[in-house]
């Protein structure tokens, strides 16, 4: 079993591959569309802008390779928002799996944007009331509440901090920052085939 953790130009993939490594899986770092379609688990990582990162996957011929991928699939982070159509952030139109926007949090109230530090997540699906924790989260935009939504936090407004949509995963939170919460979560998501 290999994870391959797409290289799009984010500054956290280091710290995705120790979390990985942690839990004993072996993976690979990587923008070569063959070890990515070969892998038996994908992770978009996310520190950087939308816009960045899709011209990056752009830059590498990466979009489609992603778009047609069937094995699980996190989004972490930006890596998580770009699944979705479009995102405020560098008016920049995303990779279109999962309907909706990304939108700025609103900065004229009295929160700090961005958001930066523990919230809590709490999952809809009975099932999965036993990841509802405190997550370490690092973000300026979000996801409304929609129909995939799976867990949601609040900062200022209820916004989405889980979506998933057939084997897309997206965490809004930073789970390899998240402590033994996020080792939990990333577990979760190596369960999945």
């Amino acid at each position: 079993m290999t994870v391959a953790i797409i290289d799009s130009g984010g500054s956290n993939l280091r710290s995705v591959a120790k979390a990985i490594d942690r839990l004993n899986k072996s993976y690979v770092i990587t923008d070569i569309a063959d070890e990515i379609m070969k892998a038996s688990f994908v992770i978009l990582p996310g520190v950087g802008s939308a816009r960045n990162v899709m011209s990056e996957l752009k830059k590498k011929n990466l979009v489609d390779v992603i778009n047609n991928l069937k094995q699980p699939v996190l989004g972490i982070c930006i890596g998580m928002q770009i699944l979705f159509e479009y995102s405020a952030e560098g008016n920049t139109k995303c990779l279109g799996l999962i309907e909706g926007d990304i939108q700025k949090f609103d900065e004229s109230t009295d929160l700090k944007v961005p958001q930066m530090g523990w919230n809590k997540v709490t999952f809809s699906d009975q099932k999965l009331k036993k990841f509802n924790n405190y997550y370490y989260f690092a973000n300026s935009y979000y996801s409304d509440i929609q129909k995939h939504t799976t867990a949601t936090s609040e900062y200022g407004n209820i916004f989405t901090s889980v979506v998933e949509k057939n084997n897309f995963l997206g965490c809004q939170f930073h789970p390899e920052k998240s402590s033994d919460a996020g080792e939990y979560f990333l577990q979760y998501f190596f369960q999945k085939s």
